[in-house]
């Protein structure tokens, strides 16, 4: 049981580490860019473009 707690904490604290290193991550690219990027659906769409230049959207219509 006691393992169990050990374990269990030991993944919090990598997933905090990794929530905190994608942070740092995207504030730079923020910077690097000087604009904020995309969130929520905005950032799907954005990602769903491809080299086409077409949305998912799009693709689905034709």
């Amino acid at each position: 049981m006691d393992d169990e707690r050990k374990s269990s904490k030991a993944g919090q604290q990598a997933a905090e580490g990794l929530r905190e290193a994608a942070s740092k991550d995207e504030a730079k690219n923020e910077s690097r860019m000087g604009h904020d990027l995309a969130k929520g659906a905005d950032r799907f769409e954005e990602r769903s473009k491809s080299s086409d230049g077409k949305s998912a959207e799009e693709k689905q219509e034709g």
